[in-house]
């Protein structure tokens, strides 16, 4: 599906269920990845994950996009439009649009690589950390004392 096909297929859905039309942008963005779409507030344009389209298909995209159109249409009426609000709720249950999109399993695999774990030489705090920290700029959390490196381990 292009950028084109999902602008059309936005504004069809957004005539359809809402009776409004939906009239800015629409398009794939490939930076997204733990999230369906995200509505942008300062342009009013939606942006889609296509990796969810791709591994869920049509039905699933259908209802990101009313969940996306919900906020739209709610924040252009001036109307409560974030997650909590209950016309945003209402809303959802409305037009059948889901409250949450599914998760790829790509996004929940743990991170795997080096694993430094830093000791306290006063304290014995240890602080386990993905990156390699100064141990000259930075000091104990609990009692300001020095820290050293004690080991890396594999992380799986």
């Amino acid at each position: 599906m292009t950028d084109i096909e999902l602008q059309q297929l936005v504004e069809e859905l957004s005539i359809k269920y809402f009776k409004r039309p939906f009239v800015h942008t629409a398009y794939f963005n490939p930076r997204l990845r733990t999230t369906g779409g995200r509505y942008l507030l300062n342009n009013h344009n939606i942006e889609f994950n296509k990796k969810s389209y791709e591994v869920f298909g049509m039905k699933e995209l259908r209802g990101i996009i009313l969940h996306e159109l919900c906020h739209y249409h709610l924040h252009i009426q001036g109307k409560g439009y974030k997650h909590r609000d209950a016309d945003f709720r209402s809303l959802l249950k409305k037009v059948g649009a889901p409250r949450f999109c599914s998760t790829i399993e790509e996004n929940k695999k743990r991170r795997s690589g080096l694993l430094y774990v830093y000791e306290c030489v006063t304290c014995n705090q240890t602080y386990n950390r993905r990156r390699r920290i100064d141990i000259l700029k930075y000091k104990c959390g609990k009692c300001f004392g020095q820290l050293q490196l004690k080991e890396k381990k594999r992380n799986i």
